[in-house]
């Protein structure tokens, strides 16, 4: 082949989604649902003791927001390494970003919702 060192063909790989771009988004989604439901058991159960049922979720919601952070950081590590020709480039920069700040705001509204909790349930 004409252009290319020792005559070798470079095959065209085309790129591929980011495994952890994609569950750190899924992750950040279902942080932001888990933490809904700490609000919701914070506010709405503060009668009959909902504070444990959201310091359960709040734990839940935390997890998934911390992994969903560790995963998106991960994936754009990964998305901006850079590669030789043959070797499978990475994208998915865009669900990166996007599962870092769910992930975020899910930790956020957890911890709020359930200093939301222990406040009802105290006055």
């Amino acid at each position: 082949m004409p252009g290319t060192p020792f005559g070798v063909v470079h095959l065209d790989v085309p790129p591929v989604a980011s495994g952890p771009a994609v569950g750190s988004l899924a992750a950040g989604i279902a942080s932001i649902l888990v933490s809904l439901l700490v609000v919701c058991f914070g506010v709405a159960g503060a009668d009959w003791d909902g504070v444990w049922a959201a310091g359960a979720f709040t734990v839940l919601a935390v997890l998934t927001g911390a992994g969903a952070v560790g995963a998106g950081l991960l994936a754009l590590r990964q998305i901006r390494r850079p590669v030789s020709p043959p070797a499978v480039r990475f994208t998915g920069r865009g669900l990166a970003v996007a599962g870092v700040s769910c992930g975020a705001a899910g930790l956020l509204i957890s911890l709020l919702g359930l200093g939301l909790a222990l406040l009802v349930s105290l006055s």
